[in-house]
């Protein structure tokens, strides 16, 4: 296998780690557009634009539940793919 070769384990974490960070965004991109919109919906409401802001955060929801399921998911996938642990005892 040459260096630059992973293990399906090694791939598995390096998804993981995007993930895990896509994760991160996610949740404060939730908690900021909530944040403005609790500052602006009277605002907002007075613009017609209240329609289009909560589909943007039921989306932007709607992706972190699935970052989450999916992190879940490959979190499992990366035990099984775990090698077996080596007996010392010779």
């Amino acid at each position: 296998m040459s260096a630059d070769a992973k293990t399906p384990l090694e791939h598995v974490n390096a998804v993981l780690a995007q993930l895990k960070e896509m994760r991160h965004y996610a949740k404060n991109n939730v908690e900021n557009l909530t944040a403005q919109w609790l500052l602006f919906d009277g605002e907002l409401r007075k613009l017609a634009h209240t329609d289009r802001i909560e589909a943007l955060m039921t989306r932007q929801g709607e992706l972190y539940d699935a970052l989450e399921a999916e992190i879940t998911a490959l979190e499992e996938l990366a035990v099984t793919l775990q090698p077996p642990p080596q007996d010392d005892a010779a």
